[in-house]
């Protein structure tokens, strides 16, 4: 069997996902590795965990005053991360 056409091994890995239905859970991974570079080392500093599920972002912040102001800024930080992604990804954040 001859092949005519080389692929990359990124496109062969998009393949693999979109044929097990892997797409949204690898963003997601994507999102919670990536938070740090979207808020910054300042809030970072403060968060203690973070995971997705089902399109949310859980967040858990040590710090009662920070989590009250990403709570007010949570369509923006929706905003950027999705933008971060390129697509959205994310549709809410709980704050904890």
């Amino acid at each position: 069997m001859k092949r005519t056409e080389a692929e990359t091994v990124g496109d062969i890995i998009t393949r693999l996902l979109k044929a097990e239905n892997l797409e949204q859970k690898f963003d997601e991974q994507r999102v919670a590795a990536m938070w740090k570079d979207v808020v910054g080392q300042g809030i970072n500093r403060y968060t203690v965990n973070r995971s997705v599920r089902n399109g949310v972002l859980y967040v858990t912040i040590s710090s009662a005053p920070l989590r009250n102001e990403l709570m007010m800024n949570r369509s923006r930080l929706v905003s950027r991360i999705n933008d971060f992604m390129g697509h959205e990804v994310i549709h809410d954040i709980v704050f904890r």
